[in-house]
């Protein structure tokens, strides 16, 4: 990629800074337009990143270009977008102020309705995509890869899923992104049963009584995508609908599956318990409200979506970090 080929990461919290730096740490020209306490750390220590498979790479401030103001997007030839859902349309305007007109937009974000956003807004073609693991940003400018899998994005005709992978960070371009991003979210309504638990992923999911509520609330959500004739496309190499009955299974029985297809370190958690103890505004009215709002298309029942929803915004509204909830709890009252 030539140095005209300028990637810059609009909004580089967790994700953005690592995906930004790993970039950067292949060579290729990176700006990270971020909050001025993101730019404050990064400069003071650069970034380290580092992953559950060991990796740790050390990228100088020097190595990219840090900023919190929005000119930096004037010299972006493709611009991944990375701010949370809620922020997506005033990212939009910004963009559209000050990024090339023939700028390749693309969503690295959470849900499904994201990439519809950017494209009511901005003349510039927008790619969905799709990233499947979590970083931590653990502080002092060291930001941690928690869980397995390859980044995903929409395939165009400029390849720029190709333009952007590297040999540390693979992307993979997808011909059914939408199909794509749907299985994301099922899989990502366990991050707010992660955020009340209080738990480790690992640990949550090592608890069958944890992974019967997240099978039951997949399961809903799947009813509900059948009667929208959505076909999500499942993150791992077993079809989505077979997750719920995966998740049922006895513990070895699962751990013996589930190993095989992804690897979670012993510490990571959801990014929605992340926002709760850092007192920031989740993502759940783009997860489990996305669902919601589709059941009530088709006056089917989400009771489980319901009841989480609920849930999330009175630890929200508590500004107390996760509320360190049972399933039973969860459970209880749900209509």
């Amino acid at each position: 990629m030539a140095a005209a080929d300028r990637i810059v990461v609009a909004g580089a919290g967790s994700i953005g800074c690592f995906v930004g730096g790993m970039l950067a740490a292949a060579g290729r020209p990176v700006g990270l337009l971020a909050r001025p306490r993101v730019v404050d750390e990064i400069e003071a220590h650069g970034l380290r990143l580092t992953s559950f498979d060991g990796g740790d790479r050390q990228v100088s401030a020097r190595a990219m270009t840090v900023s919190d103001d929005a000119a930096i997007l004037r010299e972006a030839a493709i611009v991944l977008v990375c701010v949370k859902s809620a922020d997506t349309a005033g990212m939009a305007i910004t963009i559209a102020a000050h990024a090339p007109r023939d700028a390749v937009i693309v969503s690295l974000q959470n849900g499904v309705a994201n990439a519809p956003v950017l494209s009511r807004r901005l003349t510039q073609p927008v790619l969905a995509g799709m990233v499947p693991f979590n970083v931590v940003a653990m502080g002092r400018g060291r930001f941690h890869r928690s869980t397995s899998g390859d980044i995903v994005i929409a395939a165009d005709a400029a390849a720029t899923a190709a333009r952007l992978s590297t040999a540390a960070l693979p992307l993979r371009a997808s011909d059914n992104i939408l199909g794509v991003q749907w299985g994301k979210l099922l899989v990502n309504l366990n991050n707010a049963l992660n955020g009340l638990s209080g738990l480790p992923l690992r640990d949550q999911l090592s608890q069958r009584s944890w992974r019967r509520l997240l099978a039951d609330q997949i399961a809903e959500a799947l009813d509900v995508l059948a009667a929208e004739g959505i076909a999500p496309v499942s993150t791992t190499p077993l079809p989505a609908s077979w997750t719920p009955a995966i998740l049922r299974l006895p513990d070895p029985l699962f751990r013996a599956i589930a190993g095989a297809m992804i690897r979670i370190d012993p510490q990571a958690r959801s990014s929605m318990w992340e926002d709760l103890q850092r007192d920031r505004r989740t993502e759940i009215d783009y997860l489990q409200g996305a669902i919601i709002a589709l059941a009530e298309r088709h006056e089917l029942p989400t009771p489980i979506s319901d009841r989480v929803v609920s849930l999330i915004k009175a630890a929200e509204a508590k500004h107390q970090g996760s509320p360190a909830l049972t399933p039973q709890q969860i459970r209880a009252t749900m209509r």
